[in-house]
């Protein structure tokens, strides 16, 4: 297996692609199930969309390294997008969220360390792979991991603390 070269990597595409779709899935659904709820909040919906942003971010960069007879550069920069177009994207809807009245100041720091952990990989990954250095497609791992953690904080904020 290349750390530079999708070629490979099919299995573990597939399988993220498949789990991330599958979140993404669930999420929609406990958003529907608690919508009035977490309408009655205004910084809860922003929650909602960073918790879609990192599993897109997931399943569009498995879905991207499936793409057969893409050049490493090419893969390269989609992640490198992908990582700090979700690292923005988050950002904006953060900082957006801190101005609402009784946002605490601790938790949107936590909010805002928490998404970019998760979305940084995917850059450090996509740059790593056009510098033909420094681990490249290896930074996917965690990028994963720690986007599937950061959307089920979200997730467990939208069902289970909205109701406390």
């Amino acid at each position: 297996m290349n750390a530079y070269s999708a070629a490979g990597w099919e299995n573990f595409f597939v399988a993220e692609a498949g789990a991330s779709a599958a979140l993404a899935g669930l999420l929609f659904v406990a958003v529907s199930i608690n919508l009035p709820r977490i309408l009655q909040f205004p910084g809860l919906p922003g929650r909602a969309a960073e918790a879609l942003v990192v599993l897109f971010a997931v399943l569009a960069s498995a879905s991207l390294g499936l793409v057969p007879g893409q050049s490493p550069a090419v893969f390269g920069t989609e992640l490198l997008a992908i990582g700090l177009g979700s690292s923005l994207l988050m950002l904006v809807i953060q900082v957006r969220g801190s101005r609402y009245p009784g946002q605490q100041r601790r938790w949107t720091i936590i909010r805002i360390a928490t998404t970019q952990v998760a979305a940084v990989p995917f850059a450090v990954a996509g740059a790593s792979v056009l510098a033909r250095a420094g681990g490249g497609l290896y930074w996917l791992a965690p990028a994963i991991v720690l986007s599937f953690f950061a959307a089920l904080l979200d997730a467990w904020v939208l069902l289970i603390e909205i109701q406390r």
